[in-house]
C-alpha cells in the first residue's frame, strides 16, 4: 500500500477542491495514483473545482495584444515563483517586451518564440538571465496566436488570467470583448458540443455511469442517465451553449445571433496562472 502523506492530500485538494478526508480516502483507494484519485472524486460528485484547459504555473503575468486591425491576437504568459517578483517593474517590462516581439513577428508556436532573438539574445536566454538576477525560476509558460475577421481580448484584473476570441465577422468590438469575458468567467472546454474531443466525451459518460451507479440506479438505466448528464455537460461547458453571463436565460449562441444571425465564434484561447 502506498504511503499517503499530508502533502499528497493537500496537493489533491488543491487540484480538485474536495475535502481533506475525501482526498485522503480517494488516494488510499487509488493506492497513491493521483489521476485515479481525481477520477474517484469526480465520480462521487465531490470536486468543486475543475481547471480543465488551464495550464498551471505559480505566479507571473498573462498578457495579450491585438494587431493587423484586430484580426490577429497573441497571448503570452511569463511565470515566476512569487508574487513579489511578478509585481516587479523589470519582470513586467520583460513580459511586455516579449509580448510586443511576438505581436510584431507572429510566431507559429512557443518554441519559435523561445528561440527567436531580441538584440542578439534568444528569448529563452533572456528569461534565464533574468532568473539568475532574481534567484527565482522563470519560464515562458504559454504562447498562442489566433486569426479571425475580428479578434478580441480580455485580461482579468491582476493579469493572472487572459482570453482571446475570434469571431467570423467584423462586428462591434464590444461584442467580442463580451464573449472574451464570458470565456474568462465560465472556462468552456470547446466552442460547441461537436468540437468536444471524443476522449472527453468518453470520460464524461464513464463518470456519469459511475455517479448513477453510486446513487443506486438500476444497471440497465446507467447508459441513459449518463447520456442525460452528458447533455448537461455540453450545455454548461461548451461556449455557444452556455448561459450568457450578462443576460440570464440567453445562451451565448442566442446572444450572438441577436447581433447578427450568422455571427459565431471560430476560435478561442484561455490561460490562467494557478495560485
Amino acid at each position: 500500500m502506498a504511503n499517503i502523506t499530508a502533502a499528497d492530500v493537500s496537493k489533491l485538494r488543491q487540484m480538485t477542491g474536495a475535502g481533506m478526508m475525501d482526498c485522503k480516502k480517494a488516494l488510499v483507494e487509488a493506492n497513491g495514483d493521483f489521476e485515479r484519485a481525481k477520477e474517484l472524486i469526480r465520480e462521487r460528485g465531490l470536486a468543486i473545482a475543475n481547471k480543465r484547459a488551464d495550464r498551471e504555473a505559480s505566479e507571473g503575468v498573462v498578457l495579450t495584444k491585438l494587431t493587423k486591425n484586430n484580426t490577429v491576437g497573441v497571448m503570452v504568459a511569463l511565470s515566476c515563483e512569487t508574487d513579489f517578483v511578478a509585481k516587479n517593474v523589470d519582470f513586467i517590462a520583460m513580459a511586455k517586451t516579449i509580448l510586443d516581439f511576438a505581436a510584431d513577428n507572429l510566431f507559429e508556436n512557443i518554441d519559435q518564440l523561445k528561440e527567436a532573438k531580441i538584440n542578439n539574445q534568444s528569448v529563452a536566454d533572456m528569461i534565464t538571465e533574468r532568473s539568475g538576477v532574481t534567484g527565482e525560476k522563470m519560464e515562458l509558460a504559454y504562447y498562442e496566436k489566433i486569426e479571425a475577421p475580428l479578434v478580441c481580448a480580455y485580461e482579468h484584473m491582476g493579469n493572472k488570467l487572459a482570453t482571446l476570441v475570434g469571431l467570423n465577422k467584423a462586428v462591434d468590438k464590444q461584442i467580442g470583448v463580451n464573449i472574451a469575458m464570458q470565456i474568462a468567467a465560465m472556462n468552456p472546454v470547446a466552442i460547441d458540443k461537436d468540437s468536444v474531443c471524443q476522449k472527453v466525451i468518453d470520460k464524461e459518460l464513464e463518470v456519469g455511469r459511475e455517479q448513477a451507479r453510486n446513487e443506486g440506479k438500476a444497471e440497465e438505466l446507467l447508459d441513459k442517465i449518463a447520456q442525460g448528464k452528458l447533455q448537461k455537460f455540453f450545455k454548461e461547458n461548451t461556449l455557444l451553449n452556455q448561459e450568457y453571463v450578462q443576460e440570464s436565460k440567453t445562451s451565448v449562441r442566442e446572444y450572438l445571433q441577436k447581433q447578427d444571425k450568422d455571427l459565431t465564434v471560430t476560435v478561442f484561447k484561455r490561460f490562467g496562472l494557478a495560485n
